[in-house]
């Protein structure tokens, strides 16, 4: 069986790889096998007798737990299996934390370690009680503002004629009186006052990151930063083209806002507080927002693209906006995101695991150079949805000069241009006729 998250072959054994061990005990247990080499092939230990003493007497003394050591025999070499069993308290080697990433083992730093020794321990960040903090930080027109949306949804009832307190209890934003940090984050007047990087910086951007116009900084609780940010892209960061139906005007934007709007509720709620500031960055082309934290154990990238769990990383936080009506407790966020931009007729959002932290980008262009390529056209095709998006159009007898083809290589190029890639319609026949931007 080739090396797996849980299972190890090593030639020799090296106390080096008690980081394995203690990487194993920290996630879902594992299997390290020596003797064995990384083409599963026994080659054999000559020292196993006392090995099948030091190793567990070493794993005991340095870590202080327990691992089943077995002595096999295959092809007349000697190996041994170190059997090591998940732990649900934290595992130390030499006052150092490490887990499994994959097939990798890694030590655990900074907001890792803090973030895996607090859910160790039974508890989120969120959950935790905020000391410094009193009733007298909490923001009640937030607080009003949440309860009308709770209301609104059905999600919060029996609070009829409860007070602030008792409504925070029912939330589980209190324990015995004192504030979490939830609550600090949900409806905090000034959590910046606690939490330096509580806050969102937007910017934007010419030809490329180093090329920065102008940019703001909007800070507040989650139920302030929802509404100003979404405000501030809308009104000094996004063109809002104008329509008009008869007499009426109607405004559009750039991205769908219910897009916009998920994807911001996701950084908000799911960031690690522990880290930086949530990061939204606005080009001429796209729009991204990132916020520290990757995906929960469990759930990949590709998961996100179907139905998948929930599974939040500050559940006290998750949990008070779904019963605000602000999310949906099943992991449909992602699904109506990339519905919206469907519906809108954009390009797929782009969702990335980078920079230890989470990144999604949503595309405003389809028919650019990226995009296209994205899409598989070869270069011919390409050209020429460049050609038209320049000058609004494009004939058969100009495909054919400006890719140095024949006309029935141009007539095909075109027709899959229209019929299988939805990108260009035709317009007219004969020899009048020529092939413009679908929707244009």
């Amino acid at each position: 069986m080739p090396e797996q998250h849980n299972l190890e072959y090593k030639s020799s054994w090296h106390d080096d790889y008690l980081k394995w061990v203690c990487g194993f005990a920290n996630a879902q247990g594992g299997k390290i096998c020596i003797g064995i080499d990384d083409n599963e092939k026994v080659v054999g230990i000559k020292n196993s007798k006392k090995l099948m003493e030091d190793i567990p007497n070493k794993i005991k003394s340095t870590m202080g737990i327990n691992a089943e050591v077995n002595l096999s025999r295959k092809d007349g070499k000697d190996y041994i299996e170190v059997v090591v069993m998940p732990y649900s308290v934290p595992i130390s080697l030499r006052g150092r934390y490490y887990t499994r990433s994959g097939s990798v083992t890694v030590e655990l730093t900074g907001t890792a370690l803090n973030e895996f020794l607090l859910k160790r321990s039974g508890r989120t960040w969120d959950d935790a009680i905020e000391k410094r903090a009193s009733f007298d930080d909490i923001d009640e027109e937030s607080f009003r503002r949440y309860l009308t949306m709770a209301k609104e949804k059905e999600r919060l009832p029996g609070i009829d004629g409860m007070s602030t307190r008792e409504i925070f209890e029912k939330l589980r934003l209190t324990e015995r009186g004192e504030l979490k940090r939830a609550a600090i984050i949900l409806f905090g007047k000034d959590p910046g006052k606690f939490y330096p990087s509580a806050f969102v910086k937007i910017g934007r951007f010419g030809k490329n990151d180093a090329d920065i116009r102008f940019q703001d900084v909007e800070e507040g609780n989650i139920i302030v930063l929802l509404r100003e940010v979404l405000s501030r892209l809308n009104h000094k960061y996004l063109t809002r083209p104008i329509e008009f139906e008869g007499i009426l005007r109607l405004d559009s934007y750039e991205y769908p806002l219910p897009a916009l709007r998920e994807i911001l509720l996701n950084a908000l709620i799911h960031r690690n507080h522990m880290g930086t500031f949530i990061q939204i960055r606005v080009y001429d082309d796209k729009i991204s927002v990132w916020n520290e934290g990757g995906l929960p154990e469990g759930i990949t990238l590709e998961s996100l693209w179907h139905s998948h769990a929930s599974m939040p990383r500050n559940e006290v936080i998750a949990d008070v906006c779904f019963k605000g009506g602000l999310i949906d407790a099943w992991g449909s966020g992602t699904i109506r995101m990339i519905e919206a931009c469907r519906d809108a007729k954009l390009p797929q959002p782009e969702l990335a695991e980078c920079f230890g932290g989470f990144m999604v980008t949503l595309f405003k262009d389809r028919f650019n150079k990226e995009q296209l390529m994205k899409m598989e056209l070869n270069p011919r095709r390409i050209e020429a949805v460049l050609f038209v998006k320049e000058r609004g159009r494009i004939t058969n007898k100009e495909y054919q000069e400006i890719n140095s083809v024949s006309k029935p290589t141009a007539t095909r190029d075109l027709a899959e241009l229209v019929e299988k890639y939805h990108l260009l319609t035709n317009t007219g026949k004969g020899a009048g006729s020529y092939y413009k931007i679908i929707g244009s």
